[in-house]
């Protein structure tokens, strides 16, 4: 069900790996407001945030570091490696972050916003959305990514992929696939692309009128 009518809402999603952030960021420079929902999943879990004393009340004082913050390395090597665990946390996490990308929505004044989301489609962030896009990587680029530009081991690289639900239930209910392993010149192609088919123009007129203002 829309709850926003003078918003087009595009749920961006896809698993660790596949350049969902660069299709965010190329979205913002086309005049859309992008949501990080795991930035704010990293905020709430800050000591003045929500969530905060309900992950160390839950998962217990082992995980906060000596400057009492969560320890979010520590938290991770368990939850990614424990499906049950992961479980426990997303209950905790997931309602708050809904809360807070609704909340941000509905302040929004701009006409065309972006919500990036791991766990998008098993949200209930999907039905508010008007089109899907769904990022995709092949498991070998995915992999590199995160040795490279996020600094894991293999053995953790792998883990976190493979805690992650499926890649391919993602493209089956995707509205727009980015296949994201080429240059930063196709990506560019691409996202353009999808934004003059996907968005309708009263929305992209409306934004190209916010920006003479």
């Amino acid at each position: 069900m829309r709850k926003w009518n003078n918003k087009f809402i595009i749920g961006l999603t896809g698993n660790i790996g596949t350049g969902k952030s660069e299709v965010r960021k190329i979205l913002q420079c086309l005049g859309a407001l992008g949501i990080d929902a795991d930035l704010i999943s990293r905020q709430i879990m800050e000591p003045n945030g929500r969530a905060y004393s309900q992950v160390l009340e839950h998962f217990g004082p082992e995980f906060m570091t000596p400057d009492q913050r969560l320890d979010r390395a520590a938290l991770a090597s368990v939850v990614f490696h424990q499906p049950e665990r992961l479980s426990e946390l997303e209950a905790i996490i997931h309602p708050l972050v809904n809360e807070e990308v609704i909340r941000i929505i509905d302040e929004a004044t701009v006409p065309v916003v972006v919500i990036e989301a791991i766990k998008l489609i098993e949200s209930e962030l999907r039905n508010h959305c008007d089109s899907l896009w769904v990022t995709n990587a092949p498991l070998d680029i995915r992999m590199a990514r995160l040795i490279l530009f996020r600094e894991m081991n293999e053995t953790d690289a792998r883990a976190r992929i493979q805690a992650q639900p499926s890649q391919e239930e993602k493209l089956q209910m995707a509205n727009v696939i980015i296949q994201n392993d080429g240059t930063l010149e196709d990506l560019l192609l691409q996202v353009k692309h999808a934004w003059e088919v996907e968005v309708p123009e009263s929305f992209r007129l409306a934004i190209q009128e916010q920006n003479r203002v």
